[in-house]
């Protein structure tokens, strides 16, 4: 089995999809005025970087980090597709967008996932990965259905 995790375009339509099965995953998940996924559009301004991850070769996880200040950035639209879970992608699209922010001067990566039982393996995957719940950052609130995260690293 072979992980690889690169920069990509969102608008490639394999990516589209992920993308897709992640808004529709967070919106049948989280109640509407509580999900924060972004579409397509809103990952390709210049603070945000997208990355894909295969699994021998199948593009199956995204993942993105958006440059919030000088020394902080949030991890967003993290998603693997469901066949695919359990074998390591989700952890290593992290570590990745952890290794670029670390070349970029950031020293705080947050988060915002959600709360119920949908995203516990989410949770399990963050909190085993050194994220610890925090106060709301940036236009979050945490609320019944939503958790904000963050991770301090140099």
């Amino acid at each position: 089995m072979s992980i690889e995790i690169e920069v990509r375009d969102p608008r490639d339509p394999d990516m589209m999809v992920i993308l897709q099965t992640h808004l529709d995953f967070c919106m049948s998940s989280t109640p509407l005025e509580h999900v924060h996924a972004l579409d397509v559009s809103k990952l390709t301004t210049p603070e945000i970087t997208v990355f894909g991850g295969k699994l021998d070769g199948e593009l199956v996880a995204v993942g993105a980090i958006r440059i919030l200040a000088a020394t902080h950035a949030e991890l967003k639209s993290m998603h693997t597709l469901s066949a695919a879970r359990g074998m390591g992608v989700g952890r290593a699209i992290v570590e990745q967008i952890e290794k670029f922010a670390s070349e970029r001067g950031i020293t705080r990566l947050s988060l915002e996932t959600g709360t119920s039982d949908a995203f516990k393996s989410a949770r399990v995957l963050y909190q085993s990965m050194g994220f610890r719940p925090c106060q709301a950052f940036g236009k979050y609130e945490n609320t019944e259905d939503n958790i904000c995260m963050t991770k301090y690293f140099s």
